[in-house]
This record gives C-alpha cells, structure tokens and sequence, in this order.
C-alpha cells in the first residue's frame, strides 16, 4: 500500500467553497483503480490548511491511473484553483506499525 500525503493550503476566505468542491471531487478519487480509501483533516493551528492522505494500491495507481484520467481532469478543475502555493504531493510505505 501507498500513502499519499498532501498539504493543501487553501486561499483564504475559499474554506467552505473549498470543502463543498472536495466533497463533490471525493467520488471521482474513490472511483479509481486502485484506491483504497482517502481523507481530509484541517490543520489546528491554521483553518484555511488542509491534510490530504489517500492510501493506494500501487504508486502507479496514483500517478499514472489517476493523473493520467479524464477523470483527474475533473479533480483538476474542481480544486487546483484553490491552491496557493500548488501542494507538494509526496508517496510514502509502511515501514513499521505501532499501537497501543
């Protein structure tokens, strides 16, 4: 499995515009090959910043599936303007697990 991370920091005053879209843009990602779930949180300390994480089966699922789709057109249009800066968006494995 693939962790996909993401900073999203979102303009402000763009906030519930914003999560109206990506509520619209979620069913387009979870429709994708390979993907295996996803979620949203917002930063504490700064409300107009978001965490993106979407697990994945493969890492070509994500980069060359996903971003190479019609439907990564949509996801496009619905969120890249939101952005400023555009996120950095980097992949990550498992390498231990810990619990409690």
């Amino acid at each position: 499995m693939i962790l996909e991370v993401a900073i999203l920091p979102v303009i402000a005053g763009k906030k519930e515009e914003f999560e109206a879209a990506f509520r619209q843009a979620s069913s387009i990602i979870s429709s994708m090959k390979g993907y295996i779930s996803h979620e949203l949180q917002t930063c504490v300390e700064d409300n107009h910043k978001y965490l993106l994480l979407v697990r994945w089966e493969t890492l070509e699922d994500h980069t060359v599936g996903f971003r190479g789709s019609k439907e990564y057109q949509a996801w496009k249009q619905l969120l890249h303007h939101f952005y400023d800066p555009f996120p950095v968006v980097e992949h990550y494995e498992l390498t231990q697990a810990y619990s409690s």
